[in-house]
């Protein structure tokens, strides 16, 4: 084999393994092929021939198979979760392999949630009926943690349970948090629910569906774990879920949301006056940092060009572009959105939550199917035993 011998683009793994792209993309994600990003696209992978040929001949996988070819080994210290769902490679997000942006512009909420939850077809989702008693609450966050809150407490612990039966289970919460946020009405996709329920004029809802789809999953982070330690333990994917999705709403990315839409609510009449006084006061602008994304961020850039957004939030955006010299990130992107959809307060928030249920959804399922062990070991450091 020679050097130029060692990777191979995605046509050739395949016709040599004869086998589909989404099998593919599992035999990296488990680590038995290593995978890197095409210097000449970033946007297409590579993959290692001596893995492919190991493939083929029937020989065990090497011991030290990289199970994620995009970042290294894990520190002292630090729990290794394996994941068939999300990476960041080459400044782009793909999920199961497949690069998020692509994907929403043209999949569906639904489409995107069989993606990461490998299930066989989206159409699992059609035919559901509403549930007759629906999840109270004034705000659409509230009746989001209701239902899923009540889903957490009906059903069965995944213990002993086939996959499938959990993947169904998933496909009927998701619904229900849906009818509980968008109220009732016809069976449409989701976000054409969820447009008629914040009553967004209909040709705006494909929005609706790209902010789904790009705020799915990002990277590990507490609301994993939280969600895959839930379900290593035996929850069902509505408690694995519902321990993710409480997490997620302490976490960073969430906070820099609330803050970008309050920013967003200032700015939008007075942009270079609301910008001197953020940066007076805080030193920095809401919507313009962020340390997971060094570059521009995809996500944010696939929302903006597809919002048209109207002079005021343009001038918002514009103004702290010239003022940081950082592009905008997904943050203020969805802030920026949920004014352009004139959404509730909150509308920015909600979107995040809701798309996230759908990878914190397919963490569970992922976690029970084919996940690693969670384990931790407590250190103790209190009193010495009987000393008082």
């Amino acid at each position: 084999m020679t050097k130029t011998e060692r990777w191979i683009a995605r046509d050739e793994a395949l016709a040599r393994l004869r086998i589909k792209t989404q099998t593919l993309y599992a035999y990296v994600s488990r680590g038995r092929i290593t995978a890197r990003p095409d210097p000449a696209n970033p946007r297409r992978s590579l993959y290692a021939v001596e893995d492919v040929q190991r493939l083929i001949s029937g020989e065990a996988p090497a011991p030290l198979a990289e199970i994620l070819p995009f970042e290294g080994p894990p520190l002292r210290g630090e729990a290794l979760v394996q994941s068939s769902l999300t990476v960041i490679a080459g400044g782009n997000l793909f999920y199961r392999g497949r690069d998020a942006v692509d994907l929403a512009e043209t999949s569906t909420a639904e489409e995107t949630a069989a993606l990461l939850w490998d299930l066989p077809q989206a159409q699992m989702f059609a035919g559901i009926a509403p549930r007759l008693t629906s999840a109270g609450g004034v705000t659409a966050r509230m009746r989001l943690f209701s239902a899923l809150g009540r889903r957490a407490e009906e059903d069965a612990p995944a213990t002993g349970r086939s996959l499938d039966a959990l993947k169904a289970e998933a496909v009927a919460v998701l619904t229900e948090v849906i009818d509980a946020i968008a109220g009732p009405g016809p069976r449409l996709y989701f976000h054409q629910r969820l447009g008629r329920g914040w009553k967004v004029v209909e040709r705006d809802n494909p929005l609706i569906r790209r902010a789904l789809v790009l705020a799915a999953d990002e990277t590990v982070d507490p609301a994993v774990v939280a969600t895959r330690a839930a379900a290593g333990g035996g929850a069902s994917p509505a408690a694995a879920a519902f321990a993710g999705l409480a997490t997620f709403s302490a976490s960073p990315l969430y906070a820099a949301v609330t803050r970008a839409s309050v920013f967003v609510q200032e700015a939008r009449r007075e942009p270079v006056a609301a910008i001197a006084r953020r940066i007076a006061r805080d030193g920095v602008l809401p919507g313009f940092t962020d340390d997971t994304w060094p570059s521009a961020d995809p996500r944010a850039e696939s929302l903006l060009m597809a919002a048209d957004l109207p002079a005021d939030l343009s001038a918002v955006l514009q103004q702290g572009e010239a003022t940081t010299g950082n592009p905008p990130g997904f943050d203020l992107a969805l802030a920026l959105l949920a004014r352009r959809l004139d959404l509730p307060r909150d509308g920015a928030c909600d979107l995040l939550l809701v798309g996230r249920l759908i990878g914190l959804l397919g963490h569970a399922l992922d976690q029970a199917g084919d996940g690693s062990p969670i384990a931790a070991r407590l250190r103790y450091v209190g009193a010495r035993p009987g000393a008082g």
